[in-house]
């Protein structure tokens, strides 16, 4: 069964990038004991950008220690901490971004979770760890993380089992979900598919159905906003990010 090995939090803070200051919670790290799991936050826990992360839609960032030893191996790293990657639960023993799907719920500790969104791509993600290509790479390489909307509050704590209860509608990944969205082709059959999960992010949801309207409109497939390049092969070509 997936299993949280560690439930990380952190206040936002400024930090200098690329000569300006910039305010981001990126920076979380272990919590000692119990901690509230609210509806739109962890106690204990904070976002710098409130437009683009946090809320109820993102209350609670989750990544797999599968992706961090994916992420060691292309960037040539020593083992990460839990919430280099800025996620607020840190998990083993499942929980895939080709495999949860979203509308999927979850119990944990006294929680209920459910699958709302895949991970927001900002260049936040990459101040930590100083690469500034890792919003484009989770992307492209299949891996950025989720967010839990929380449908019952309560305490969790590292150790937890994470206990699936639901599966959403449409079965679409989160992986799929992400790439639908930022890849250049956004088939029809799967945008209305998108569209008919209520358990997607009202941001997401307005994303897709613009892209929609225009692809019925019969304009170019595509998104303006995002090209990704083809993914190159682990511990190859992103060694200038460790």
């Amino acid at each position: 069964m997936p299993t949280v090995i560690s439930v990380n939090v952190g206040m936002p803070r400024d930090v200098q990038w690329q000569g300006r200051t910039v305010r981001t919670g990126i920076w979380k790290s272990p919590a000692a004991g119990r901690v509230f799991a609210g509806r739109v936050n962890l106690a204990g826990d904070g976002q710098g950008d409130l437009e683009g992360h946090g809320g109820e839609q993102r209350a609670v960032m989750v990544y797999q220690t599968e992706c961090y030893r994916y992420w060691e191996a292309v960037f040539g790293r020593p083992e990460m901490a839990p919430g280099s990657f800025g996620e607020n639960l840190t998990t083993v023993g499942g929980l895939s971004d080709r495999e949860v799907c979203i509308g999927d719920r979850y119990r944990i500790g006294e929680a209920l979770f459910e699958v709302s969104q895949p991970r927001v791509t900002c260049y936040r993600v990459g101040l930590r760890l100083e690469c500034p290509q890792l919003a484009s790479l989770l992307v492209t390489h299949g891996r950025p993380g989720f967010y839990f909307r929380v449908i019952e509050e309560g305490f969790i704590q590292a150790r937890d089992p994470i206990e699936k209860v639901a599966d959403g509608p449409e079965r679409m990944a989160v992986a799929e979900i992400d790439s639908l969205l930022y890849s250049s082709e956004h088939p029809v059959e799967k945008l209305q598919r998108a569209l008919r999960i209520e358990a997607l992010s009202a941001g997401w949801r307005a994303s897709f159905k613009a892209l929609l309207d225009a692809a019925r409109a019969g304009a170019v497939g595509g998104n303006a906003g995002w090209r990704p390049s083809r993914p190159s092969p682990p511990g190859r070509a992103f060694v200038h990010c460790a």
